[in-house]
């Protein structure tokens, strides 16, 4: 089998096909929205944070698995919609950085010879197109539409833009750290938010891929795309879709070296550095396999510039207890 990088399902950075723009949306006024979902309210506690695991990446980060500390906090059971997002906007008249930028990444196999052949592609990656016309509401770019995607999660925004939405909507992005003990939901160590087995009696539980990457999917568990932030059965804490479908931004910045300690005490609340280049992301995406780029593993992440925007990112918000 040919080689696939193993940044593949992962989103391509804005400036690896144009120069960066300086351009920061506004932070609108605070909402008062909450997810269709709902919040679960999670009591916090120590547990065991990252993962040494056989298909963590080189140069990821995962490890070493160390005690972690979190306080009380809540945090939303599905991903915001794109009809959510939508009152957001129609609430705002927010304009998203894709928007602005006047363009976003989207994968090729979803898009018409025309426009795939007349899109720029990052230099390792042909697989990722970008795609003038390409946000939010055009995910696949001029054409496109939300039609039968309401309540999908909405893609196309940056990690401004979904900080933007969570303070509008009176929360914020959770950590890195809060993320992850929100995902696992009181699994200890498991590699999976379900467990150690990736489709247990044969069941599909998450939107990844299927089949030869990039050429063929064969939709095996019932999305080739995105799927409703809420298709598939929720972990231990009642969160839905924390394994595929889209990744997640989390409010650190990106760093490989943690203060955690094997055998040490506790850190309480890590947040990342203070400044950075990119930020985190967490959960992989309905681009993701096993057989190139696991990162749907519960200790999996990635990141990218906070800028940045692609088909297959999304967010959800937290909030403080």
């Amino acid at each position: 089998m040919e080689s696939v990088p193993s940044s593949s399902c992962c989103p391509p950075a804005r400036g690896s096909v144009t120069p960066l723009d300086p351009v920061r949306p506004p932070v609108p006024a605070r909402g008062a929205a909450a997810p269709s979902g709902g919040f679960v309210a999670l009591p916090g506690g120590v547990f065991a944070m990252g993962s040494e695991d056989r298909d963590a990446v080189a140069g990821d980060g995962e490890g070493p698995v160390a005690p972690v500390r979190v306080r009380p906090f809540a945090i939303a059971t599905c991903a915001v919609s794109n009809d959510e997002f939508a009152v957001f906007v129609e609430d705002t008249g927010y304009v998203t950085e894709a928007e602005r930028f006047g363009w976003s990444f989207v994968f090729a196999g979803f898009l018409p010879g025309t426009l795939r052949g007349a899109s720029p592609r990052p230099e390792g990656t042909p697989w990722w197109c970008g795609v003038q016309g390409a946000w939010w509401r055009s995910p696949e770019g001029p054409g496109s539409d939300l039609d039968g995607r309401g309540d999908h999660p909405v893609v196309h925004v940056s990690w401004h833009d979904a900080d933007a939405y969570a303070r509008w909507a009176g929360g914020r992005l959770p950590t890195e750290a809060e993320w992850e003990y929100a995902a696992r939901g009181g699994l200890s160590g498991a590699r999976f938010a379900w467990g150690d087995e990736l489709t247990p009696g044969g069941e599909h539980r998450c939107n990844i891929w299927q089949g030869r990457f990039p050429t063929r999917n064969t939709a095996e568990d019932g999305y080739a795309g995105t799927a409703p932030v809420d298709a598939f059965p929720p972990n231990g804490y009642g969160l839905h879709n924390v394994a595929g479908n889209v990744w997640e931004w989390c409010a650190d910045w990106w760093a490989t070296e943690h203060a955690r300690t094997p055998g040490g005490e506790p850190v309480t609340d890590p947040r990342g550095p203070d400044r950075g280049t990119a930020k985190l992301m967490r959960g992989g995406s309905y681009l993701c396999h096993d057989s190139y780029c696991n990162r749907y593993r519960v200790a999996a992440r990635t990141s990218n510039s906070p800028d940045s925007s692609s088909g297959n990112q999304g967010f959800r918000i937290a909030r403080d207890a």
